[in-house]
Parts: C-alpha cells; structure tokens; sequence
C-alpha cells in the first residue's frame, strides 16, 4: 500500500512538472511575450483560428467561454450575404444553447415551423403539385430527446448572430491590448504560408490590401492554428494534407434572389422549404429561406464545359426562375449568382505538425447538401475541439491528446459524407421516376464534348446540347404528365410510392444526428456496450434510441435542482454541464457505494488539478433524502449538485433511459458525451486506483 501511494505520488509529481514547464510556455504566448523576438506588429496566441464562418466563429466562442485566448482570421473583408446553409440539427442547436441564449435567439427569429416543414414537388410554383413530403414527425416537436428542436435558418443570417455573441463576450473577458474585438476577429487577411518548423509554435504569415490600396503584412505565432476556412482551405494546402472521397457529383449553379411577390402567394398556397419543380421550360431547386421576408435560392445544374458562367446571367436567371413560377414576376431582385461543385470528400487527416495544424468543418470534409450535415458536423468538430484544446492548453493533458480528436471526428465525418452522398442519390430517383434521369443527361454531356463530338465546333456542340435537353425536357410536359396520359399516370404513381415510403430526399435524420458514437478516443469503452452501432447510411430516416454507453451523448431529461430554497429550477440533464470550464460531471444514484465512488473521483480529479462535479440524481418518488443525506455522504467535498427527476414528462426513469439501474455510474466528459460508466458497483478494486485508470485514459496521460 505504501508503495503504490509513493509511486502514484512521484507519478503525479511528474505531472504537475510538465504542467507548470507548459503552463510558463502558454503564459509567455497569452501575454505576448516569446523569447523577446517578436515585432510589435506580431500577434502571439494560444490559438488561431483560420476562417470566420460558423465554424470558426464557434470554436472561438466555446474556447474563450473557457478561458483560451484566440483570434480568427478571415481572408474577406465583409462577410457573404448569401444565405449557404440553413438547416441547423438537433445537436448543434444544443450546442448553440451554451452559447448564452443563442438557441434560443435562433427560434425566435426563424420562420414558423409549419411555415418550411414540407418539401414540395411540383410542375411549378403556380402548377400543378405532383407530391408533398412533411419532414417534421410529430417526435420531432415533442422534445422528448433534446430540449431543442431543428431549425431552418440561413447561414448569413447565423454568422451576424456568433459575431455579436463574441462581441459581447470579448467585451467582458478583455484584459490584454490584443484581446479587444478588434484583434479578436481581423478580416481581410489571406493566409500566404505556415511555418511549423519551430517545436514551440506556429508561424503564419499573412496578407491584405486595403481600401486605400496599400499591401499589408501580418504575422502571427500560435500554440495551435486551426483551419477553419472552408472548402477551399489554404491551411489544408499549405500543410499538404489531400482529401479522399469522390469529386464532382454534379456541378450547379445557385441564384440568391428576392420577391416579396414569390413570398406571399406561396405563405398563402403552399408553403415549404424545397420546391422541386419539373417543366418543359425549366428544372431547378428553388430553396424559400424565408417567405415572409421573399428571400429564395434557385440550385440550377450546370454542365460545363457545354456551359459557362455567362450562360447565367441575370437576365437569363430570371427567365428561368419565371418559367419555374410559372408567371412573371414585377419585384423580382437577383442579388448573386454562384457555380459550386458538389463533391464527397474527407480529409486523410485532421491534424498535422504533431497536432499542432488542425482542421476542421469544411476545410476537414466535404459533403452533398442532401440532409444538411457540412455545416453541423463541422459545428460539432469545434464542439469536440474546444475542451481538448482547453484540457492541453490548461497543461491538464499532453499534446498528442489532441489525436483522440481525429480519431474520433474522422469517422463521424466519413459516416455522414456517405449518408450524404445516399440521400443524394434518393434525391435523384425523383426526377429520374419521371423520365428525367439526372445520369442519362450528365452521359450525353460527356459524350458531346467528349471524344465523339471533338471534331465539332463548340458552337455545333452547344446547340446540339440545348437541342437534346429541350427534347428531354418534354417528359415533363403536361401533354405526357398526367393522369389521362398511360405512361404519364404511370410515371406520377411510381412518384408518390417514392415519396409515401420516404424513398426521397429526406431532412431529418435523428439516429445519426443525436445517436452518433466515438468508439475510441477519450472515452472508456466497456464491453457489455448495449448500444447498436449504426448500420451502413441508407438515406433514410432512422429513429434515436437514447443510450449513456460510453461515446454517446447523454441522454435528455428534464430534472430539477434540489436546495434548501423552495425555488426549484428546471434544467436538462445536458445543463448539467457546465461551459465555462473545463468540467466532468460524475451521475450517480444515492448509493452508498456510488457515493464512495464519487469521493474517489473527486480526490483524484483533485491531485490531477481536474475539475469534476458530481450529480446526485434522485427518484421522483424520493423528495427529503437529499437534505441530509448528500452533505453527509459527499462530505468533505461540496462540489456537488442534487437534482430530482420532473413527474409528468418522461414516464421511463432515468436510469432506465441510460439502460442501467441506480446501481451504475456514469462520467461524462465536457462535450457531453459519456467518456465511461460502470453499470454495477465497484467490488474488490480500490476505488481510487479506478478512478485514476479511467482519468489516466480519458486525458491522455
């Protein structure tokens, strides 16, 4: 006994070495200050965050909500009024909601629910509807997994949102000359090189130009850069790290346009999110991110080298976007017209320069938009991010503690990129159900300006192109769509059994979006894991069945916060976390066992310098226990909340829900995912030696 304390002692002596030789490291990089070299136009930092999109603009917020000081650098000088992405899931809403209210910022200002909740199918705008899906089930409202519910938002309109909050947040946590919002967000700077040479830091070496014309440089030395900048990502260039996946899965074209006109005939006739509209005339996507305010996106496909971007000029888009109404329109206002590729890519790796390079969101992996997942999955990157770069920044865990990132990112992102590309190819069936086979018109596109049609002039090949897709166009003719036509009636039944069996573009998806697991990294596995891991994506809606098997996310549940003040407050279990610190919370039941267990954590979290809070969760049936029995149980240590199961909402317990009995105990990390539990009490082990074995793991020591 004495042995193992003195070596446990010189173990934990070690530790706290390294730590204050890194703590003196991140204290010269906060103020400013190393090895005296720098310029005064240098900006030395914990952490750089390269791209100021939602991504960026999220992991700045979360790391200096835990104390990390960074910067973001983004390559515009203003930020993009084009709406990009607009359906925010369930776990990046609650994520947003430890963003001080901005979940909450989020509902108020969308649009209604039932104002985008169908997808549309339709001959046009105007027309005949061929078929209606309604994305949102009645589960979906009732916020039985998650207090928070999805949200149709454009992505312009989310960025104006995290500027303000790290405004307000930089306003309260400023005390260094470089810690204003003015060197906290700095635009108009291009990423030129990255030098990773130094073991100590990075080095990046920016540029800009002014409004006035004049060049300037700036260079910044980190801890840590991250690249947050998109598809494009410099950083992922410039570190050389090539991305995996397939390329070029269709070419499109998207119009930003407004019409107030558009807007208020369909808030009165049909109101949706997507409208596929199938004519003669014209194909295309047109996306209402609100019809209150008019304000759409038309995805038109693009066939170069046949077409060019001239071939879509204003005047031409709104041609198209009238055939696709099918009426003029007076107010129309074409603000933007933008071609982008569709690929299905994920980066070979996240982390380069011995993990001090990482990237994340789209710079890490790039998806179809089918289901919404780029901008979320790289919201929950910065999510996963934040508190490991806290944890080696704080000098509570190593650098290489930063690969259990990759290692459990990497696969979430291959996993939704294949569910992507899935609900894609589901997309596809419904033209192709009406005789309009997106493959057959990307084959004769390839043929025509292929080898067959070199030897023709590119004016003979365009024409010929626009001959063949008018003739294709014509399946979707009144004369051929309907219900008198044979083959028309035949192609519209095939339709609606498409859309009837969710065998269409589907929205939602919650098995993947609260259900998804890290099988290794910072977590314990255990080997009786009751949860099924996720089947190959199929692009089809599955239902999240809540587990607390270590990887997943703690389940939701309405408790109250038990005191000797007769107010009692309504949280979520994920509340329970706390965001302004880098905090494990330990859930056990009133358990004397569980209790001891408890007391173990807290002694080693303390030795270990790791902030652990335990939750006493009591029955619903139990409302007096908690008086005395968690001070005198828990003593001497107070860092210790009692909470109480809400009657009337979930009528499963608590540990039935995690599927364990109040014999159990679960640890769950600062990003609210369970890093371990024990489903039956700790017998014959020293709970002490188990606490330090599951710490010892979970941060990487």
């Amino acid at each position: 006994m004495l042995a193992a304390r003195f070596l446990r002692s010189v173990a934990i002596s070690r530790l706290c070495a390294y730590r204050l030789a890194r703590h003196k490291c991140c204290t010269r990089l906060a103020s400013g200050g190393v090895n005296g070299s720098e310029s005064p136009e240098d900006l030395v930092l914990p952490v750089l965050i390269v791209g100021a999109g939602p991504v960026g603009l999220v992991l700045s917020i979360l790391l200096t909500k835990l104390g990390v000081k960074c910067a973001v650098l983004e390559k515009n000088k203003t930020f993009s009024s084009h709406p990009q992405a607009h359906f925010i899931n369930n776990r990046s809403m609650e994520v947003f909601r430890k963003i001080d209210g901005l979940a909450e910022e989020i509902e108020r200002l969308q649009p209604p629910v039932d104002l985008w909740r169908k997808f549309i199918y339709c001959t046009s705008l105007t027309g005949q509807i061929l078929g209606t899906v309604d994305q949102m089930q009645p589960q979906d409202l009732k916020k039985n997994y998650s207090p928070v519910s999805v949200a149709h938002f454009s992505q312009y309109k989310l960025t104006r949102l995290l500027v303000d909050h790290l405004k307000n947040l930089s306003s309260k946590t400023c005390s260094h000359h470089w810690e204003g919002f003015e060197d906290k967000l700095l635009m108009g700077y291009d990423c030129v090189s990255i030098d990773t040479t130094s073991s100590e830091w990075v080095s990046a070496h920016f540029s800009s130009v002014g409004d006035d014309g004049i060049y300037k440089e700036r260079k910044v030395r980190c801890r840590f850069l991250v690249g947050a900048d998109g598809a494009g990502s410099t950083v992922r260039k410039l570190v050389g790290i090539t991305l995996k996946g397939e390329k070029e899965l269709q070419n499109l074209v998207s119009v930003h346009f407004r019409s107030r006109d558009l807007g208020n005939h369909l808030l009165k006739e049909r109101p949706g999110m997507l409208y596929f509209v199938f004519n003669s005339e014209a194909i295309g996507v047109i996306v209402a991110h609100d019809l209150k305010q008019g304000e759409f996106v038309l995805q038109l496909p693009f066939y170069p080298p046949l077409q060019s971007l001239e071939d879509f000029g204003v005047q031409i888009c709104e041609s198209t976007i009238f055939k696709l109404v099918g009426r003029e329109l007076q107010d129309i206002d074409v603000i933007d017209i933008k071609p982008w590729v569709m690929n299905a890519e994920v980066a070979e790796n996240y982390l380069s320069a011995e993990s001090r390079v990482v990237l994340a969101g789209d710079a890490a992996h790039r998806f179809p938009p089918a289901g919404g997942f780029g901008m979320n999955t790289g919201i929950q990157d910065a999510h996963n991010l934040a508190w490991k770069l806290a944890s080696v920044l704080n000098g509570t865990s190593p650098s290489s503690f930063l690969e259990t990132y990759e290692v459990e990112r990497k696969p979430i992102a291959a996993f939704n990129t294949a569910l992507s590309v899935q609900n894609f190819k589901l997309a596809m069936s419904v033209p192709a159900a009406l005789g309009l086979d997106p493959g057959v018109a990307g084959s004769v596109c390839e043929v025509i300006s292929g080898t067959a049609g070199a030897v023709l002039p590119s004016g003979v090949q365009k024409a010929i192109f626009n001959t063949l897709f008018s003739i294709g166009r014509a399946q979707a003719s009144e004369m051929i769509l309907n219900e008198q036509n044979p083959l028309g009636s035949s192609r519209l039944s095939k339709l609606k059994k498409i859309l009837a069996e969710g065998r269409s573009l589907q929205l939602q998806f919650p098995a993947e979006d609260l259900g998804f697991r890290y099988l290794q990294g910072a977590v314990v596995p255990v080997a009786d894991s009751t949860s099924n891991i996720l089947e190959p994506p199929t692009g089809r809606r599955r239902e999240y069945i809540p587990s607390a098997d270590p990887g997943m996310r703690l389940p939701h549940l309405y408790v109250k916060v038990l005191s000797d003040n007769s107010v009692e407050e309504k949280v979520s279990t994920l509340d329970l976390v706390r965001s302004d610190m880098v905090e494990f919370l330990f859930i056990i039941a009133p358990v004397r066992d569980s209790y001891a267990l408890a007391r173990a954590a807290l002694e080693v979290a303390d030795e270990l310098k790791v902030s652990v809070r335990v939750c006493i969760m009591w029955d619903v049936d139990d409302r007096d226990g908690f008086k005395s029995g968690s001070k005198s149980a828990m003593a001497p240590w107070t860092n210790f909340i009692d909470v109480q199961q809400m009657e009337g909402g979930n009528s499963s317990s608590w540990w039935d829900i995690c599927k364990m009995t109040d014999r159990g105990v679960i640890l769950v990390r600062p990003d609210e995912h369970v890093a371990w539990q024990a489903k039956s009490p700790i017998i014959g082990d020293d709970p002490s030696k188990v606490m330090e074995k599951v710490f010892s793991v979970l941060l990487g020591l």
